[in-house]
């Protein structure tokens, strides 16, 4: 998803939670040093592009923390059970919650990927409470109509549907009805 965002030009503001660097580290096996500033995106993305800008996940000065800095939405992906639920309950400890509470406050996009599963009560309920709140609750559940065969298109599946969600344009999946996407030719 940052590398789609990074591609539209527009300014892009993110952050990783400790918990996230984690995840990173034991699934994409890339350790990511959340100290190292621009590297952060440098080590997601290859490079640095102009228009990414990385927040630590304890700089609650950052701008994306204000009300008063407008954008068109935040994405949370994924986002955990921890992380939903500080959000619901409008207990948060970090950036990326205290930034996800000004969208809610605000009346801005927030799209929230939960990654868990299978969910509990307490997560389902979490959810709601966060929908009526005005946030998109989008698991991270691929459509299989689209031909998704391997596992980048699965993902590009759920990427495509959360920038849809921020308003983004995309090719990354084929939509229901259409021919297939740009970026895999060969699904015909």
């Amino acid at each position: 998803m940052l590398e789609c965002l990074a591609a539209t030009g527009a300014a892009v503001h993110f952050s990783v939670s400790e918990a996230g660097a984690k995840v990173i580290a034991h699934e994409l096996h890339a350790p990511l040093d959340l100290e190292d500033g621009p590297g952060v995106a440098r080590a997601l993305l290859g490079e640095e592009p102009p228009n990414v800008r990385y927040h630590p996940v304890r700089e609650l000065e950052a701008p994306i923390a204000s009300g008063s800095y407008r954008h068109d939405g935040m994405a949370i992906c994924p986002c955990s059970g921890g992380t939903l639920g500080r959000i619901a309950h409008g207990a948060s400890t970090n950036l990326i919650e205290r930034a996800a509470e000004v969208c809610l406050k605000e009346r801005r996009r927030l799209v929230v990927v939960p990654r868990e599963t299978p969910l509990s009560i307490i997560q389902i309920e979490n959810m709601l409470r966060l929908a009526q709140a005005g946030a998109v609750v989008l698991p991270a559940s691929p459509g299989f109509y689209a031909q998704n065969d391997s596992v980048e298109r699965l993902v590009d599946f759920v990427v495509s549907r959360v920038l849809d969600h921020l308003g983004v344009e995309n090719d990354l999946m084929r939509r229901y009805g259409e021919p297939a996407q740009k970026r895999h030719p060969e699904v015909g």
